[in-house]
C-alpha cells in the first residue's frame, strides 16, 4: 500500500463523503490506472522517477489534449462537468466529485487533469446562468464529449484585478460587437466555444483608484465568429494549450448573452466558487505523487552504508511533507462540503487554494532534492511535478489574492 492509498482511504471514510463519492473515487482511480498507467508501488524494482516522457510540441499537445478529451467522456468523467438535465452524471454540481476526480487524475497525469478541469471551468457560465437556450445548444456536447470549453476572463492589463477589464461588448440590433484582448486562455486554439467575459458599460472609477465591478457581462463566442482570431499561441513551463484572443469588430448573435447584461462578474465569480476548491485538490494530487516518490526512492537509495530513509534529516522532511498534504487535504474537502451544503464557501475555497497550493509546492520541491541530479532529469516525475505545480499558484486567484480574500474575511 501506498502513502497515497492509506491517506486516501482514511480521508474517504470521514463523514464529509457519502457512498456515492466513495464509488466514484474508486472508479476514478480504476480509470486512471488502466488507461494512464499504475504508479510505481513502494518495494517495486527501482524504478522511481523513471522518465514519463511526452511530445511537447503545440502540436503534440493539441492532439493529447484532443485525445484525452474524448477518454475522459468515454469513461463517463465529463459528465460530472454538467447538471443531469443536459446530459450530465448528477442533479447539480457537486464540489466534493470534481475534487475527487481532479486530485485523481492530477496524481497520474497533470495534463489529464487539466482537460477535465476545462471542461467544467469552460462551461461553468452557462450552465449558471445561460438560457435554457444557450445550455440545450452546449451542455449536452460538453457531457459527451463533442466540444471543448474555455473560460476567457483574463487580459494583459486585467488578471487578478478582473474588475479592471477593458475588452468591450456592444449591442447592435440583434447582435453584440467585440473589441479587446484575451490572454492566458486556457485551451485557447483548440476550444469549440469561449465564455468571454466584456463591458457592456464604462468601468466606475472608484475615488481610490479601484474600478466597480457592475457593468460587466459574458457571451459565448465561436472559433468562426468574424473577428475572432487567436492572435498568438502561449508556451510555459508546463506544456498546456494556452493563446492570446483578440476581438476586432467580433459580431455574435445577441441570444448568445449569458444571462443578463451587468451580470457577468457574479456569473464569473459563481463559476471560480464551484471550481476553487478543485484547484487545491489537483494541488494535492501532485503533491500526493510527489511524496510517494519520495518515499520510494528514500527507501532504496544507498548512499554511505545506509539507505535514504534510514537518515533522520529524511524522515523529519517526510513527515514534514506528510503533514501538509493532509492539512491541504483536510482545507480542500472541507471548502469543497460547505460549497455543497450551499454555505458560505470564499473564506474556506481561499484558505485551501492558498494551503494545498504553497504546501504541494514546498513537497514538490523537496522530493525533488531528494532524488538529487536525477530529479532534474527532463521527463523525470518529479521534474513534470515540478513545472506542473507551478501555475497553481497563479491561475484562478494567486497566493496574494487568495491572503487579501482571507484576510478581508476574517476582518468582517
Amino acid at each position: 500500500m501506498t502513502a497515497r492509498s492509506r491517506f486516501r482511504d482514511e480521508l474517504l471514510a470521514l463523514p464529509l463523503f457519502d457512498a456515492a463519492h466513495r464509488s466514484l473515487a474508486d472508479e476514478a482511480e480504476r480509470w486512471a490506472t488502466a488507461t494512464l498507467g499504475a504508479p510505481q508501488q513502494e518495494g517495486a524494482p527501482q524504478q522511481e522517477g523513471a522518465p514519463m516522457v511526452h511530445e511537447e510540441s503545440r502540436e503534440a499537445i493539441d492532439a493529447r489534449c484532443r485525445r484525452i478529451h474524448r477518454q475522459l467522456a468515454a469513461a463517463g468523467l465529463t459528465r460530472y462537468c454538467v447538471r443531469r438535465e443536459f446530459g450530465g452524471a448528477l442533479e447539480d454540481f457537486d464540489a466534493r466529485a470534481i475534487c475527487l476526480i481532479r486530485e485523481t487524475l492530477a496524481y497520474h497525469d497533470g495534463l489529464v487533469d487539466f482537460v477535465f478541469a476545462m471542461q467544467g471551468l469552460g462551461s461553468g457560465a452557462i450552465s449558471l446562468a445561460g438560457s435554457d437556450e444557450l445550455k440545450a445548444r452546449y451542455l449536452p456536447r460538453v457531457a459527451r464529449g463533442e466540444s471543448i470549453a474555455a473560460f476567457a476572463l483574463s487580459e494583459p492589463d486585467a488578471g487578478s484585478d478582473v474588475a479592471s477589464l477593458s475588452c468591450r461588448a456592444e449591442a447592435r440590433g440583434p447582435e453584440y460587437v467585440l473589441d479587446g484582448t484575451k490572454t492566458w486562455i486556457s485551451n485557447g486554439g483548440i476550444a469549440d466555444f469561449y465564455c468571454v467575459f466584456a463591458r457592456t458599460q464604462k468601468g466606475e472609477v472608484r475615488a481610490d483608484g479601484t474600478t466597480r465591478a457592475s457593468g460587466i457581462s459574458a457571451f459565448v463566442v465561436e472559433p468562426s465568429d468574424p473577428g475572432f482570431t487567436v492572435a498568438r499561441r502561449i508556451d510555459v513551463n508546463a506544456a498546456h494549450p494556452l493563446a492570446e484572443l483578440r476581438f476586432e469588430r467580433c459580431r455574435i448573435p445577441a441570444d448568445r448573452l449569458i444571462g443578463a447584461e451587468g451580470e457577468g462578474f457574479k456569473t464569473a465569480m459563481r463559476t471560480l466558487d464551484v471550481f476553487r476548491s478543485s484547484v487545491a485538490a489537483a494541488a494535492t494530487g501532485f503533491a500526493r505523487r510527489a511524496f510517494d516518490e519520495a518515499v520510494a526512492h528514500a527507501r532504496k537509495r544507498r548512499l554511505f552504508g545506509k539507505t535514504l530513509a534510514d537518515f533522520q534529516l529524511t524522515q523529519a522532511a517526510l513527515a514534514d511533507m506528510a503533514t501538509a498534504i493532509d492539512a491541504a487535504a483536510l482545507l480542500t474537502y472541507r471548502a469543497a462540503w460547505l460549497r455543497d451544503q450551499g454555505k458560505p464557501v470564499t473564506l474556506a475555497a481561499a484558505m485551501a487554494k492558498m494551503t494545498a497550493t504553497e504546501s504541494a509546492q514546498a513537497v514538490i520541491d523537496r522530493a525533488l532534492q531528494m532524488f538529487g541530479g536525477r530529479g532534474v532529469e527532463r521527463g523525470a516525475i518529479v521534474e513534470r511535478l515540478y513545472r506542473e505545480i507551478r501555475s497553481l499558484r497563479i491561475y484562478e486567484g494567486a497566493t496574494e489574492v487568495q491572503k487579501l480574500i482571507i484576510g478581508r474575511e476574517v476582518l468582517q
